[in-house]
């Protein structure tokens, strides 16, 4: 009886331990799914295809759109949803559902991958702004596969990045496997390698020296994967993997996309504060790079994986004329805004440190204080901007129709499913917003005082108090 309540006692020290450590975090995440909660559900044509088709997996077992009309797409998010619907019943919002905790879920390795890339309180403020980002909010809360994909994108990510610093080929074995179910998913996961290949080539702290062998390891299982849905099951050739109804419509004539489309498009869904944030980000890992050492090589990684896959958008849509990479740019470009959230939150950690660096003195000395707190100015008026923005998502002037706009009224439509759903949307964001903040604020309370004290012990700051 003693060693039972011993053991007993012993599990809730750890169960208490492990909830201290990871309060801000469990915070961050309840913020987030009630910012998911506070709008939507969302439907438009491409999720009532996809929702046909999970549904063809309830009915026949395959996903098809209506009888014998596969759809052209990856399986594997439909025969998820179709796990659900049989355990919960059928309908859009159990699979809308379904779409919200993986949305979570790609919070949740956000920053895991920020903790591994930077550190703990970088993680969790790249978590709190992915989270507050209506991008992700709006992609959480309809039936689009791109959720579940960019889960699995991150999932092999992560245990890639793990297994490089580690050195394991059993974890980068998990890695492949994962990859492949991201490529059952959907195509774009394939984007993810961009940074896995970059952190090999930059990271000094690379253990898998044998570059033939490692992708051998990690490809096997993702190419088996995949030739047994398109070679095996649905018996439409590997080689359907590189045929889309994408590639299928041009532009119309009578409209030109500028070659800023994106710029217009980042400036307006992220805003220019969000957007100014990860530029800023990028300059000081450049500009100061033995101080930020630490910070250059995921910097560069993502930096480069934004610029290729944002790049690839703006051939197909400039270089090639096609219609759905343009319309489509909230879904093609969706996989870099992990990407985006982990440059701007990294700023704090250089913002916080540059006000205690040596080498900087006199007037650089005032620069550097003006610089940094431009930077963390930048990052939390990003956040405030993003819960303005969600604000007037569930306020009756953009609760029922969302249109994202691309550039000029090209845009990609989102309509409100149900108008009951948002009876207590401003009591959830109220609510999440106060999760949020005080999580970041409790995770970073130490900063907070360095930064302050610092500045207090600066010579320009005693000038100009007593000026």
């Amino acid at each position: 009886m003693l060693r039972d309540a011993a053991q007993v006692n012993s599990r809730g020290e750890r169960l208490k331990k492990a909830l201290s450590e990871h309060s801000s975090l469990l915070g961050i995440l309840l913020g987030s799914f009630l910012v998911f909660m506070s709008i939507g559900p969302y439907v438009n044509w491409d999720a009532e295809v996809e929702y046909q088709a999970a549904i063809g997996v309830v009915k026949w077992g395959l996903p098809y759109i209506t009888s014998g009309n596969l759809v052209n797409q990856p399986p594997l998010g439909y025969y998820i949803d179709a796990l659900f619907f049989k355990t919960l019943g059928l309908s859009y919002s159990t699979g809308v559902g379904v779409i919200t905790f993986f949305g979570l879920g790609s919070i949740l390795l956000l920053y895991e991958i920020g903790r591994v890339f930077y550190d703990k309180r970088t993680g969790l403020l790249a978590a709190a702004v992915f989270g507050l980002t209506p991008w992700q909010a709006i992609m959480s809360r309809i039936f689009l596969i791109d959720a579940q994909c960019l889960f699995f994108s991150l999932s092999y990510l992560l245990i890639g990045i793990l297994a490089i610093r580690r050195g394991s080929r059993y974890l980068l074995f998990a890695s492949g496997t994962l990859f492949g179910l991201a490529t059952l998913t959907k195509a774009f996961s394939a984007f993810m390698l961009v940074p896995l290949a970059s952190f090999y080539v930059f990271d000094k702290q690379n253990k898998l020296r044998s570059l033939w062998k490692s992708i051998a390891v990690f490809a096997v299982p993702a190419l088996l994967l995949n030739l047994l849905w398109y070679e095996v099951v649905s018996r439409r050739g590997i080689l359907s993997l590189l045929v889309h109804d994408d590639f299928n419509t041009l532009i119309p004539a009578e409209i030109v996309p500028s070659n800023f489309f994106l710029i217009y498009f980042f400036s307006r869904f992220l805003g220019i504060f969000f957007l100014l944030a990860c530029f800023l980000s990028v300059f000081l890992s450049l500009s100061q790079r033995k101080l930020f050492a630490s910070f250059l090589v995921p910097d560069l990684v993502c930096y480069l994986t934004i610029f290729l896959i944002a790049g690839l958008d703006m051939f197909l849509v400039l270089g090639i004329n096609l219609w759905v990479p343009y319309i489509n740019v909230p879904k093609y470009t969706y996989p870099i805004l992990p990407l985006f959230c982990l440059l701007s939150a990294s700023l704090i950690g250089k913002c916080s440190s540059l006000p205690a660096w040596k080498n900087f003195t006199g007037s650089r000395r005032v620069l550097t204080y003006a610089v940094a707190s431009a930077g963390l100015f930048l990052l939390f008026a990003s956040m405030a901007i993003n819960m303005d923005s969600l604000s007037w998502m569930i306020g009756s002037a953009g609760s029922d129709y969302l249109l994202v706009i691309v550039e000029g009224k090209v845009g990609y439509p989102f309509e409100l499913f149900s108008m009951n759903e948002n009876a207590h949307s401003w009591l959830l964001l109220g609510l999440a917003f106060v999760s949020i903040a005080v999580s970041l604020f409790w995770c970073n309370i130490d900063k907070i005082d360095s930064f302050s004290d610092n500045l207090r012990r600066s010579r320009p700051f005693n000038a100009l108090m007593r000026h």
